[in-house]
């Protein structure tokens, strides 16, 4: 009963967590911020509930969680979708204020990473004595990939802002986003993209770095983390290079994502993944107007990403690359 009760308990404080987010944050930048933070903060909360309920068989709670990750994946592309409709101006689109640009960031890597990690929330969970570890464990991961959002604000905002003209997409634009996702093909077949893959797929991580209560959970997070981004920051750089507010280009990235960390034949998917991006890259580079889902800066499509209101702090256009 008791843990009936917590799990209950649980369930609500995470309903009524989003429904004051919701309500007091009803504005601007910090309703995007507050959506995507306390949606996350809440779909967490409501799988600790789950767990709780199912707190007495350890082999029940593994294989909920699962089930989980998709109900939360799902959420977060629900309201990523819902945020980022008609924004896509192609390459070099404006990331729009910093505070706006964080919010949709976690939710994005919540959207296209907790599939793939779902694996190692699982061994995580089987491992701890503590169901709420969990959770900290996946907030950890978050704070992560929200370290490495910020880094690729400064670095593309920076680079925006020195206003170089050769970066134009009616310049070589096209080139410049065809290098980078060529780049993203090499460093599949790299030593360090191996090395972080390996710590991606491998539950074995989890009992070389082992650490107990909520701080060790966080601190786990974090690393498991920082070896996801080591593996998965080239195809990042190469979504930005694409759109980053494309729908369709992040369905794809997350897709590759989700191959070469779920399937069993590491090598040969990451190699597949290296060949798609090179031929990609080509077409990006040479036939631009041929690759499908690929918005063209300057074309209708774009203009009509450039035109919407995403938030108050919004910057230049999205004709430039990056």
């Amino acid at each position: 009963m008791t843990l009936l009760a917590g799990g209950i308990m649980g369930a609500v404080e995470a309903v009524l967590a989003v429904s004051f987010a919701a309500i007091v944050f009803n504005g601007y930048v910090v309703d995007y911020i507050a959506e995507g933070i306390s949606l996350y903060l809440g779909a967490a909360a409501l799988t600790l509930a789950i767990f709780a309920v199912l707190g007495g068989s350890r082999g029940v709670v593994a294989g909920m969680q699962p089930a989980s990750a998709v109900v939360l994946a799902g959420a977060a592309w629900a309201l990523t979708g819902d945020r980022m409709a008609g924004m896509d101006a192609g390459p070099g689109t404006d990331l729009g204020g910093l505070g706006w640009f964080v919010g949709i960031w976690v939710t994005m890597m919540a959207a296209m990473m907790l599939p793939s990690i779902t694996p190692m929330v699982v061994g995580y969970a089987r491992r701890t004595s503590t169901t709420s570890a969990t959770a900290v464990f996946v907030a950890g991961y978050l704070v992560a990939w929200a370290g490495a959002g910020l880094l690729a604000y400064t670095i593309v905002e920076g680079v925006r802002g020195l206003g170089l003209g050769f970066l134009a997409w009616d310049e070589s634009g096209p080139y410049v986003a065809g290098g980078v996702i060529l780049a993203a093909a090499l460093y599949q077949l790299s030593p360090l993209k191996d090395g972080c893959l390996r710590q991606c797929r491998s539950p074995k991580m989890l009992l070389e770095h082992w650490r107990p209560g909520q701080v060790g959970a966080l601190r786990m997070g974090v690393e498991h983390g920082g070896f996801c981004i080591g593996c998965c920051w080239a195809l990042m750089a190469a979504l930005f290079a694409l759109g980053v507010m494309s729908i369709a280009w992040m369905v794809f990235v997350a897709g590759l994502i989700a191959v070469e960390k779920l399937l069993p034949w590491r090598a040969v998917a990451s190699r597949g993944i290296a060949l798609v991006l090179a031929v990609l890259a080509i077409a990006v580079a040479f036939t631009p107007a041929d690759v499908p889902s690929l918005t063209i800066p300057g074309s209708p499509d774009a203009m009509q990403g450039m035109g919407m209101d995403r938030s108050p702090q919004s910057g230049s256009s999205g004709t430039d690359m990056p």
